[in-house]
């Protein structure tokens, strides 16, 4: 039986992974069904025909085996934004990544209506000192247009040795093109900042999802119990911002720091017992302490299931703007010569049972940063909802697709307006009905 290696993904190529158990799907063969198996051998009859006249008769000597990681590629991104093929290279650079160190330049993409998009770019890497900001369209490589470029062919033209430049041409909401140029550098994703804001609040900001997360924020904890204490501290902020995701265990491990018990996530396949449901464990790290959690445009997959589980269970306070809304399962599995299928085999639904495919996390606590005027209108992501070919919302009750709003966090901590304004529910300067929420009031644990 061919080993499946589950993940989840934001819809990102240069993005972390995820480890999640899946069942085996079944096949079952009866009446009409061998009929349309039959359609389908006719259908790879087709396929073996025109791969032989192009192989013939092309006008130059195609490579065999790039015509067909061509058709697995063509035959996967028709499936949706977030299942395609990699070859060895991409896997190998893939499984790395998950450790947090990676050789290019810092940045989360994905395609959109055959652009490259940036999701978002990676604190402190080299993509994000040279400006590169979320919703950036890449046009051009070194030169080469990447309208017609594979993902994975925009993201391997993007990699290479650390210290040498890559020039990029990025459009902002349709405004003039802008030249970049990028030092490629070994990326350390620090996945874990945390700081005291004041002498009584404690801030963790979590970039992204990786292996070493859980034991990043586990460490912030201990610490703010040690140099803030227990009696001063007044809670936490937990900021997802622009985090694309990552690991699911990883997102599972953070949501139970915060939870006794109750479930944190259900993933969800094609077949009906093909279910899979994850709950929290004894034990609150932060013994029960207020939390806000910030989200915006920029935060997908797995910071979703954080923020929703937190928010189902009434453990957390929402704050910020709608979140991307990516809630699907990919699986990779290894293939022959060492390359790997990406495929979507699930979705993934929050405590109380709700999808946020193509909708995202809405906040209880909506705030607009103030974007300044070169920046308004370029900050806005169109969230999963505006990928081309993105799975549909499975509540059929609800037709509102809508996921994606600002990414733009400023620099400054004062500019801040969101983290402000947490900082203020926490000392209580302002109030809100919605904070601290009544845990009486989540979903059944």
């Amino acid at each position: 039986m061919i080993r499946k290696l589950p993940i989840l993904f934001c819809g990102v190529a240069m993005g972390a992974i995820a480890t999640i158990a899946v069942t085996q799907p079944h096949l079952l063969l009866m009446g009409g069904a061998n009929a349309a198996v039959t359609d389908t051998y006719k259908q790879l009859n087709l396929f073996g025909d025109v791969f032989e006249r192009v192989r013939s008769d092309y006008v130059e000597q195609p490579d065999d085996g790039k015509l067909v990681e061509a058709a697995i590629n063509g035959m996967l991104t028709s499936l949706d934004p977030h299942s395609s093929y990699m070859d060895a290279k991409s896997f190998q650079d893939m499984q790395v990544q998950t450790k947090g160190e990676f050789g290019g330049l810092g940045i989360e993409v994905t395609q959109e209506e055959g652009a490259l998009k940036v999701v978002s770019p990676i604190d402190d890497s080299p993509a994000s000192k040279a400006g590169i900001l979320a919703g950036d369209l890449i046009t051009a490589i070194d030169g080469e247009a990447t309208q017609g470029m594979t993902l994975q062919q925009a993201v391997d033209k993007m990699r290479g040795a650390v210290n040498t430049p890559i020039n990029l041409k990025i459009l902002r909401n349709k405004g003039e093109p802008i030249d970049v140029k990028v030092v490629r550098d070994i990326i350390k994703v620090q996945s874990v900042k945390s700081k005291k804001l004041g002498d009584d609040i404690g801030y963790v900001r979590i970039t992204q999802f990786n292996e070493q997360t859980f034991d990043g924020l586990k460490k912030s904890i201990d610490k703010f119990n040690k140099e803030i204490g227990q009696d001063k501290l007044k809670g936490y902020v937990i900021d997802l911002r622009n985090n694309p995701g990552g690991l699911l265990d990883q997102a599972i491990q953070v949501s139970d720091a915060f939870l006794d018990r109750g479930e944190i996530v259900s993933t969800r396949g094609r077949q009906a017992d093909d279910v899979q449901r994850y709950s929290a464990r004894n034990g609150d790290l932060t013994n029960g302490k207020p939390v806000i959690v910030l989200v915006n445009g920029g935060s997908a997959s797995a910071s979703e299931i954080v923020a929703g589980a937190l928010q189902d269970h009434k453990r957390a306070t929402i704050l910020g703007t709608r979140s991307f809304g990516k809630g699907s399962v990919q699986t990779i599995i290894p293939l022959q010569g060492n390359g790997a299928l990406r495929l979507t085999t699930a979705r993934y639904y929050t405590p109380s049972g709700r999808s946020i495919q193509a909708k995202g996390i809405e906040p209880e606590i909506v705030v607009q940063e103030n974007v300044p005027d070169d920046l308004k209108g370029k900050d806005q992501t169109k969230g999963e909802s505006g990928l081309k070919g993105h799975l549909a919302n499975p509540d059929a009750s609800d037709k509102t697709e809508e996921g994606g709003s600002s990414a733009y966090v400023p620099a400054n901590e004062k500019d801040d307006t969101q983290l402000n304004k947490a900082i203020d529910l926490l000392h209580g300067v302002q109030k809100s009905a919605y904070f601290p929420p009544d845990p009486k009031a989540g979903v059944p644990n």
